[in-house]
C-alpha cells in the first residue's frame, strides 16, 4: 500500500521557529487514527418551532466532533480558528438520531482542517439522510505557553484521502485570499470619510 505524507506548506526559517527541533521529530499520523463518530438523540428542548433541531445546536455538535478529531491528531490543546462551507441540506426532527462523523483532511504547521458530515437516522425505519457538511479549522496550542505549536504531518493512505487533501489545499488558499481581501477592505477609507483612511478631499501633510 502506498502511503503519502502531507507536508505542511510555507515553512518559516528555522531561526524563526522556537520549536523547530521538536517539529522535525513529530511522527506522521493516519486519517483513521483521529476519525471521530458521535450520535445525538434530538430532544424537544433542542428543537425549533417546526419540530426540528436548531441550527446552532448542530453547529455545537460539529464543533465538538471536530475538536475531538483535532485533539486526537496532535494530542495538544486546540482552539477553533474558522468554520466555513457549512450547509444545512435537510432537517433532523425530534426523536431522530443525529450521526456526526469527523476526519482530518489537511495539516499546516500548527493548524488542521477537519471535515464533519452529519446524517439523520429515523430510529423506526432506519432511513438515513445526509443533512450537513462543514469544514472546521483548528489550531494546536503549546500546553505551557498557550501559543500555536507544530502538529504531526498527515499520512495519506488512499486515493480518496489524497484527492480530499488536494481539495482541502484549494479551500485553504481560498480562506487566505478571503482573509487578505477583508483586511484590505477594512483598511480602505470609506466614502463618508470614516474609517482608517483619509477623508475625501483632505490631503495629509507628510
Amino acid at each position: 500500500m502506498r502511503v503519502s505524507v502531507a507536508v505542511p506548506y510555507h515553512p518559516r526559517p528555522v531561526a524563526q521557529r522556537e520549536d523547530a527541533t521538536s517539529e522535525t521529530k513529530l511522527q506522521g499520523r493516519r486519517v483513521q487514527d483521529s476519525a471521530t463518530e458521535m450520535a445525538q438523540l434530538v430532544l424537544p428542548h433542542e428543537a425549533n418551532v417546526h419540530g426540528s433541531v436548531l441550527g446552532g445546536t448542530v453547529m455545537h455538535w460539529i464543533d465538538l466532533a471536530a475538536a475531538v478529531t483535532a485533539n486526537r491528531h496532535c494530542r495538544r490543546p486546540v482552539v477553533t480558528a474558522a468554520i466555513d462551507e457549512l450547509s444545512f441540506l435537510a432537517p433532523i426532527n425530534v426523536g431522530q438520531l443525529a450521526l456526526i462523523s469527523a476526519h482530518i483532511t489537511l495539516v499546516d504547521r500548527s493548524s488542521m482542517e477537519i471535515c464533519v458530515e452529519v446524517q439523520s437516522e429515523d430510529l423506526l425505519s432506519g432511513e438515513r439522510r445526509h443533512t450537513s457538511t462543514a469544514y472546521v479549522t483548528f489550531v494546536a496550542l503549546d500546553p505551557v505557553t498557550r501559543r500555536p505549536t507544530a502538529v504531526p504531518p498527515l499520512l495519506l493512505e488512499t486515493d480518496e484521502e489524497r484527492a480530499e487533501h488536494e481539495r482541502a489545499m484549494v479551500r485553504r488558499q481560498i480562506r487566505l485570499e478571503r482573509r487578505n481581501a477583508m483586511r484590505n477592505l477594512e483598511s480602505a477609507p470609506r466614502a463618508d470619510g470614516h474609517g482608517p483612511g483619509p477623508k475625501p478631499g483632505v490631503t495629509r501633510k507628510p
